[in-house]
This record gives C-alpha cells, sequence and structure tokens, in this order.
C-alpha cells in the first residue's frame, strides 16, 4: 500500500502558517514578476477566481471582498517543504518526495492495521509540526492513491484522508472517475 501526502493550497499555507489571521480569507500568490495568480485560496477560488489569471483582471475584487495578496516566497515554500518531508519521514522509512508539497510513503510492513486511522494520525502530526494542511490517499497502487487524494481533498466526510482498502471500493471510485482525471494518462489518451 502506498499513501499520497499532499498539502493542501501549500503556498497559501505557507504564508497562514506565519499569519493565522489569513485563515478562512481569500489569499493570492502571485508569479515571480507578480504579474499571475499562481496559487490561491479555496477562498478566493469561491469568488471565482482561478489559477493563472492577470492580477490587474483581479484588483476590482481586492478591496471589496478584502482578498491578501503576496509576492512568491520561494525561499519560504522551500523551508516549509522541508518541515513536511521531515515530518513524513517519521511515518515510513521509504519516501518518495514527488513535488514541493507531495510525497508517496510506502505503508510495507506497518504494524497498524487500520490505515485510515493511520493517515489520520500522519495528517494531525504534519499540521502540528508544521502548520501546514494535508490530504492524504491510500491504495494499492501510487496512481490509484492520487485518485484516493482526490477524493480526500473533495469529500469533507473523509476528514481530509481516504484509503482505496477493498476491490469493491477500487472498482467504484474508477467507474466514477473519468479517464483524464487519471495521474499519467491525461486528455490525449
Amino acid at each position: 500500500m502506498y499513501a499520497l501526502v499532499d498539502c493542501n493550497h501549500f503556498y497559501v499555507s505557507c504564508e497562514r502558517a506565519f499569519r493565522p489571521d489569513l485563515e478562512n480569507k481569500p489569499v493570492g500568490i502571485l508569479s515571480n514578476n507578480d504579474g499571475c495568480i499562481v496559487a490561491l485560496s479555496h477562498e478566493l477560488k469561491e469568488l471565482g477566481v482561478t489559477r493563472g489569471v492577470p492580477y490587474f483582471k483581479i484588483r476590482h475584487l481586492i478591496k471589496r471582498h478584502d482578498i491578501k495578496i503576496f509576492s512568491s516566497n520561494y525561499t519560504l515554500y522551500g523551508d516549509m517543504s522541508q518541515r513536511v518531508m521531515k515530518t513524513i519521514f517519521g511515518f515510513s522509512p521509504e519516501v518518495e518526495v514527488y513535488s514541493i508539497d507531495e510525497a508517496f510513503l510506502s505503508l510495507k510492513g506497518l504494524t497498524e492495521p487500520d490505515l485510515y486511522k493511520y493517515g489520520i494520525e500522519i495528517k494531525k502530526t504534519v499540521r502540528k509540526w508544521t502548520g501546514i494542511p494535508v490530504s492524504i490517499g491510500i491504495a494499492s497502487t501510487k496512481t490509484l492513491a492520487k485518485i484516493a487524494n482526490r477524493r480526500a481533498k473533495k469529500d469533507t466526510r473523509t476528514k481530509g484522508v481516504f484509503c482505496i482498502d477493498s476491490e469493491e471500493l477500487r472498482h467504484k471510485l474508477l467507474q466514477d472517475t473519468q479517464v483524464s482525471d487519471i495521474w499519467g494518462i491525461g486528455n490525449r489518451y
């Protein structure tokens, strides 16, 4: 089994870790030249703002909705990523850092029989030790773990952790997933 630990709204969460007053507020992070929104909070998405939109096109919304905008701070994001990954390494001897905000953990040889419970423990520990919220997908392959992670992020009933632990659940989840949404496949296939 594999767990995919994925930081939620990573750049925004990094800013919020040091500015708790930003919690539940619309927040956007700008590109290197401050031209476009490259990362945004859930609250900003709810206002209809999308990733990649030029900053000048949302200026009229900023004051009206008290949107907080930040220039990218890659030094901060790199440091926070290292903190998250160091925390994750405490849960598995086999960790594959996939990106600045994602890592796969091998759960081979795990003594905890309840994988969902183990995922909740990882999630709580990462949040407590780093201030960064994460979602966790657990499944028998990395691709299925990505699909499980997507469900963990979107379905609030999961509490941020979703485990594909049966053939029936795997089959149902794949039936509900567009082929173009499967990691590593994309629209061309």
